[in-house]
């Protein structure tokens, strides 16, 4: 089940192509019905229809609650990237330095995956209803694959110690407390802000522009900041590598 090296070399194109189809959602606009309406909308409605909320108070449930996904995703993503290096995550290739036991590595072995499956949710609910659940589903499955291929390539470059470290600390479920030392290793926070800017980015037009209800803004926005994110990491120096 673990990807294909050809899928880890092309991930961010996948993960791009994933986006659109999420979005554009095609098997309804040339079917009998037109997506005429977002997750954002359909989450809000089905709630309110529970009787438990009002539309109103549904809706700033859903937005409230997809902002504090983005940020949290984007958050995560800033941490990893920060003792990872830009560089190393948004490599080709799989790379294998030494053991990263610091920062939210200590918690978690994939927050980079995990931040993106969270981010994920939030932005999902400017797409289609059926778009949206296509896009979770595929996002969590190939970036899962992705986690597997990662491993089974970490686990034969490092050996047991790297075995020990997954022993010791889980996949993607957080532990609340470290479950290692501090390695000792900095954190490049210039690296982690500006690799990834597009998360960041949208959480906070997300955050500004959402009480506005236009899902067209917004997706004009994942546009913006996914083009901000290519500008911001071209001019990031290359830094050295810092493991995994």
């Amino acid at each position: 089940m673990k990807a294909t090296s050809f899928e880890f070399r092309f991930r961010i194109l996948i993960a791009i192509l994933l986006y659109v189809i999420g979005f554009w959602a095609p098997w309804t606009r040339y079917g009998a019905v037109a997506p005429d309406t977002t997750a954002w909308l359909a989450l809000s409605t089905t709630l309110a229809g529970w009787h438990w909320l009002t539309v109103s108070q549904a809706t700033l449930l859903v937005t409230c609650l997809a902002i504090l996904f983005c940020f949290a995703g984007a958050a995560l993503r800033i941490w990893g990237t920060a003792y990872l290096g830009s560089s190393v995550v948004h490599s080709m290739e799989m790379q294998a330095g030494r053991i990263v036991a610091s920062g939210p590595y200590r918690f978690v072995r994939n927050p980079l995956y995990l931040g993106t499956w969270l981010f994920s949710i939030g932005v999902s609910i400017l797409m289609p209803p059926s778009g949206a659940i296509f896009f979770l589903l595929a996002t969590f499955l190939f970036y899962f694959r992705l986690i597997l291929g990662e491993e089974h390539y970490l686990a034969a470059q490092l050996g047991e110690p790297y075995l020990e470290y997954c022993r010791r600390v889980r996949r993607v479920v957080p532990s609340l407390r470290p479950q290692l030392p501090a390695s000792g290793l900095q954190a490049q926070w210039m690296q982690g802000w500006v690799g990834e800017v597009f998360p960041f980015a949208f959480a906070c037009c997300l955050a500004a522009l959402a009480w506005q209800y236009n899902a067209q803004l917004l997706i004009r926005c994942v546009l913006i900041c996914f083009g901000l994110s290519l500008l911001a990491r071209a001019a990031l120096p290359r830094p050295q590598l810092a493991g995994h």
